[in-house]
């Protein structure tokens, strides 16, 4: 890897962590201002005269440009890759070698350079996708509201023994382009749960009902947000909507986190079949790389996997 040296640790531990098989094994200092002879123990620092020769005699099938420090690719530096490139050597960049690995958007690393590393898919602008979707949700909407018509009854007997509130519940969200909504919900949590003001939901939420943490893991509760569907505020794959409260905490402290919002926000989507409830600031930034790694590679391919994760999410009751 080619990488500043106060960055190797964390470099390192981010490929190694998400695939085992993958070993880094040397690392070369890009930093140009860093004391060349300073000693680092993690991995083997590689000097960058020796690189030519460290890759031929060790037989590395791989390297990783990780430097966001231009000045640290020197031109012997560059004329040694350039070199091991026409042998046959593969050079990739991290963002590439991470999204392949996690099938995440690393922004933790990225920075500043988001937008030279993030294109968005054409898919976001293509009208003949764009069509072909909005008819699929619409037909989506169509049956999943017939099939709450089945369920209200059901659940209007149940909310008035479990949850003793209100059927249904609404709340605002963040839509496309920043656009508040309302978000349509059966009930689940008992009334007034949040007297002491909002708070992210958790694996074991002691707000929610017995009977309304069985509609979160079969999903019943999220039918009346094809209402949202319909009327435009959602799509039916997307990143989750999140709370206007919510989205100015964590876009505060976290880069790109607004980015979501350059399309419509859906009822499940990439980060939601890959990844549980965002509890915290920490794990937000996990289902935002998950929700941009959607964005830049949104496809009828990728849509048809999100579909089929969900559906067998709710038919072996894996919700939450």
């Amino acid at each position: 890897m080619i990488c500043d040296q106060n960055e190797v640790e964390k470099l390192v531990l981010g490929l190694e962590n998400v695939d085992p098989h993958y070993k880094i094994i040397g690392f070369v200092n890009s930093d140009s201002i860093a004391d060349e002879n300073l000693d680092f123990h993690y991995v083997k620092e590689i000097k960058k005269d020796d690189l030519e020769h460290f890759v031929s005699t060790n037989h590395i099938s791989e390297i990783i440009i990780a430097s966001q420090n231009t000045d640290g690719i020197t031109p012997d530096l560059y004329q040694q890759l350039l070199h091991l490139l026409e042998k046959g050597i593969i050079i990739r960049e991290y963002t590439q070698v991470y999204e392949s690995k996690t099938q995440r958007i690393p922004v933790h690393h990225i920075e500043r350079d988001f937008y030279r590393f993030f294109p968005f898919s054409r898919s976001n602008s293509n009208k003949l996708y764009l069509s072909f979707v909005r008819l699929i949700e619409i037909m989506f909407s169509i049956l999943g509201l017939l099939i709450s018509l089945f369920f209200i009854p059901i659940i209007f007997l149940c909310n008035i023994f479990a949850n003793k509130g209100s059927l249904f519940y609404t709340q605002e969200r963040v839509g496309k382009n920043g656009i508040i909504f309302e978000i349509y919900k059966f009930r689940t949590m008992t009334e007034n749960s949040e007297a002491n003001g909002a708070v992210f939901a958790s694996h074991n939420d002691k707000r929610i009902t017995p009977f309304g943490k069985f509609m979160r893991k079969s999903r019943i509760d999220e039918l009346p947000q094809f209402i949202n569907v319909l009327k435009g505020d959602m799509g039916v794959i997307g990143p989750r909507p999140e709370r206007p409260f919510f989205v100015e905490e964590i876009a505060a402290v976290m880069p790109f986190y607004e980015t979501r919002h350059v399309i419509k926000p859906g009822l499940t989507g990439w980060a939601q079949v890959n990844y549980s409830y965002g509890e915290s600031i920490d794990e937000s930034l996990i289902k935002l790389q998950y929700d941009l790694y959607y964005i830049k590679h949104r496809s009828v391919f990728l849509d048809l996997s999100i579909t089929f994760k969900t559906i067998t999410t709710v038919l072996f009751y894996r919700g939450q």
